[in-house]
């Protein structure tokens, strides 16, 4: 399994507004199938971010355009495969 970087900037505020509940239940059903690792919005307004679990680039985007945010044009997304680093495993 590889992670990815999903990056939703914010691009029709209004419709991010209106559109936010469906965006969380689309958030909810991706945690209750495992293929979000972690997700938040970006505290200066400007999106959210979520990190994805898929077994490709291609498969990650395809779940991220499923989200309502993107589908109904609150927010365009910028995607990139993400290698997780821990402290814990930091070699110097």
């Amino acid at each position: 399994m590889k992670y990815f970087a999903v990056l939703l900037k914010m691009k029709d505020e209004a419709k991010s507004k209106e559109h936010r509940q469906a965006h969380l239940d689309f958030v909810e059903d991706m945690v209750n199938q495992d293929r979000l690792f972690s997700y938040g919005r970006l505290t200066d307004g400007t999106g959210g971010l979520l990190i994805y679990q898929a077994e490709s680039l291609e498969q990650a985007t395809d779940l991220a355009n499923l989200d309502p945010y993107i589908e109904l044009g609150a927010r365009e997304l910028s995607i990139h495969e993400w290698e997780m680093q821990s402290p814990y495993t930091f070699t110097k």
